[in-house]
């Protein structure tokens, strides 16, 4: 038996350098890789390593090779599971039946390492594979085997079972799905759902106790293959304070994030940042609730979500000012993703705008060619379809855009904001959405006046905002418009307003109309008007 080196890792937790416990270089293995799956031996141990053997100079080499045929050729026996007294782990019987459980893995794996000339030792120890409830304790015997390899003057860890692919749910069925993350993965990865018998070959000064093992978050490979370095918090069990609860992860680059709790994602509301997201949970229930944290490379579109996190939510009492609107659409709030999007500083960066008086605005500097659409709902609100934009007014400045919103009513709204390119004759995309509430049940803005097509993207209105106006009153009007010759209000009777430095101004009676529109002359030569606003009346 091998004495033990006592050249250990650096200290848990990990160091966030490499997920791997010795410098690899993946593509360098690309021609062995590609040769160990095709060799195909299966009357001897022996003879298949020797073949396996061929292409392999360094022992890393050969301990790849070993590694690779295994993972690919070796399934696991979801019967022989079941059934352990019909099953046989000697390493002969694995390679001719094809199908092991994770003892036979390991010991063939061990046995193949020998015949190299390999040092190699099977572990064995409790794992948090199929099967494992968070938060569970580990009792009894060791439930999974793995082994360690000895290169480069250190131990190292491997686990060809779970490298070889997965069981699905019912445990009825594997399939093949080559995992890189168990090949020498680094101890303080390891030690996550691989717990030893024996302590020191964790690895690890310090070691972990079972204790730390048992509370400790899982992360699955997913996780670190994503390129993510931290979760917080770090036990499994999370307790609300006050009706919230919050994780945040940290990952590398620009990473897309997901999430489900209770299989819904409507009782949080999740920032997307730079290096990472926030995620603020208020559950609308007491009870214990599932959450599971889903991730994705920015750049792959076509790829889909991987859950890389599961937490369980222990909520004690319900928040519920924070019942947030059935539209509101996860992440919410301005972020890189929103930047490639083409909306630069945000006058708003965070998700949530509060507002006492029932009035806000956004701005941003656009990106060139971009063409915008905003539109703002709420649960209980009698907005109808056309009505969800009249309450939001753009106002255009060089490549800024303001968004003004006046609140129809109190409490709390979405506003969605969509975008398409000018020169692109299509649909507006969908892009990201904020949240506003307003608690002061005072408030009841009328909404904007209604705009034509006529009416210009870089027009303004400095009065009347409000597209309500009163019965029976002067009513002073000031517009900025440009390139028009003439333009006219109105009403019971036509009032022309006057231009100077920029601004139409003027006044109209409102007294007998139900409407009041704006009209332009486009061309002093023409003599047909274009209607650019309307406005309504209060009934008296």
């Amino acid at each position: 038996p091998q004495t033990m080196t006592t050249r250990f890792f650096p200290a848990y937790p990990w160091d966030k350098s490499s997920l791997k416990s010795m410098p690899v270089d993946l593509q360098q293995f690309e021609k062995l890789d590609a040769y160990a799956l095709k060799v195909n031996v299966k009357n001897s141990v022996e003879e298949l390593v020797k073949a396996l053997l061929k292409q392999a100079r360094t022992d890393l080499e050969k301990v790849r090779a070993i590694w690779m045929w295994i993972c690919h050729h070796i399934e696991y026996d979801v019967v022989g599971y079941h059934n352990e007294s019909q099953l046989s782990s000697k390493p002969i019987d694995v390679l001719q039946t094809g199908k092991s459980i994770c003892e036979g893995y390991a010991g063939l794996f061990e046995q193949m390492c020998s015949i190299a000339g390999i040092q190699c030792m099977k572990l064995s120890g409790y794992s948090k594979g199929y099967g494992y409830k968070m938060g569970q304790t580990f009792t009894g015997d060791s439930d999974h085997a793995w082994n360690a390899v000895y290169l480069d003057g250190r131990w190292h860890l491997l686990d060809s079972t779970w490298g070889s692919g997965g069981v699905d749910d019912s445990f009825t069925k594997f399939t093949f799905r080559y995992n890189e993350f168990y090949f020498l993965t680094h101890p303080a990865l390891f030690i996550n759902n691989h717990f030893p018998d024996n302590s020191n070959w964790q690895l690890l000064k310090p070691t972990l106790t079972l204790k730390d093992f048992e509370n400790n978050m899982l992360h699955n490979s997913n996780f670190y293959m994503l390129g993510l370095l931290t979760a917080h918090p770090e036990t499994a069990i999370i307790q609300t304070v006050n009706g919230k609860a919050s994780v945040s992860v940290d990952c590398r680059s620009a990473t897309l994030f997901t999430f489900k709790l209770k299989g819904t994602d409507e009782h949080g509301l999740m920032t997307l940042k730079k290096h990472g997201m926030k995620l603020d949970i208020y559950p609308q229930k007491t009870g214990s609730h599932k959450l599971q944290v889903f991730a994705k490379p920015s750049k792959a579109s076509e790829e889909v979500y991987k859950c890389v996190l599961e937490y369980v939510v222990e909520c004690k009492s319900v928040d519920k000012a924070m019942r947030f609107p059935k539209d509101l659409h996860q992440p919410v709030g301005p972020s890189w993703f929103t930047e490639r999007q083409g909306f630069l500083r945000p006058s708003q960066p965070d998700p949530i705008i509060h507002t006492n008086d029932g009035r806000c605005s956004v701005t941003f500097t656009l990106g060139k060619d971009i063409s915008v659409l905003a539109s703002l709902h709420s649960d209980n609100s009698s907005l109808t379809e056309d009505m969800r934009s009249r309450h939001i007014m753009q106002i255009h400045r060089g490549n800024q855009i303001e968004l003004k919103i006046h609140l129809p009513h109190a409490g709390n709204f979405v506003l969605k904001i969509y975008a398409k390119k000018k020169s692109d004759p299509g649909n507006y995309d969908y892009i990201f959405n904020y949240l506003i509430t307003c608690l002061n049940t005072e408030v009841k803005w009328p909404a904007f006046p209604q705009s034509y097509s006529k009416w210009a993207e870089d027009y303004e209105i400095l009065e009347p905002l409000s597209g309500l106006l009163p019965a029976n009153r002067n009513v002073q009007f000031k517009l900025k418009m440009h390139g028009i010759a003439k333009v006219l209000v109105q009403a019971e009777n036509t009032y022309p307003l006057t231009q100077s430095r920029g601004y139409w101004e003027g006044t109209c009676n409102t007294s007998g109309c139900r409407e009041v529109f704006v009209m332009v002359h486009e061309n002093a030569n023409h003599s047909f008007y274009s209607h650019v606003l309307k406005y309504e009346v209060e009934t008296q």
